[in-house]
């Protein structure tokens, strides 16, 4: 169930800038068959309830010399309130890492890691990583390719 109301225009708003965020008002509008004026105002009225959260600018990993991503599992030693918080305020403050996940199952937490190389993801682990209290165990699997990345959500 939505917990915003979206309309076949809203719909087509979002799927546009899903795919181009760059583009102007003027575009946007031509492009969802509105005028300039109430395709702004869609977009505000977005952005006000929060369904348009922020605009980024999506980079390669790889000519930025990023060439190694690895899903990592971390168990902690216990899950209490304050261990989760001290790990997740730890995460949080690390660039290298793209995503984190509280997670149902075996491991407490998954994260995606972005490195330059090996050496780059040894000293993540033992310097930044393995020193976080609480942290019972850390198992990396390394992505060979990437077969399929979206940042683009479902809407239709």
């Amino acid at each position: 169930m939505l917990s915003y109301p979206l309309d076949a225009i809203d719909v087509r708003i979002l799927e546009e800038l899903q795919r181009n965020a760059k583009l102007t008002n003027v575009e946007l509008a031509a492009r969802v068959h509105l005028s300039p004026s109430p395709c702004l105002a869609r977009v505000r009225a977005l952005e006000r309830a929060g369904v348009i959260s922020r605009y980024v600018t999506l980079l390669d990993a790889l000519k930025l010399g990023q060439a190694v991503s690895v899903f990592i599992q971390v168990r902690l030693e216990q899950q209490v309130e304050r261990a989760l918080k001290t790990f997740e305020a730890a995460i949080a403050a690390w660039p290298e890492v793209m995503e984190c996940y509280l997670m149902t199952g075996d491991a407490d937490y998954l994260l995606r890691v972005v490195v330059a190389d090996i050496p780059a993801f040894e000293r993540f682990i033992l310097e930044r990583l393995s020193k976080i209290r609480g942290v019972a165990n850390i198992r990396s699997s390394f992505a060979l390719k990437q077969v399929k990345y979206e940042t683009a959500l479902p809407l239709g």
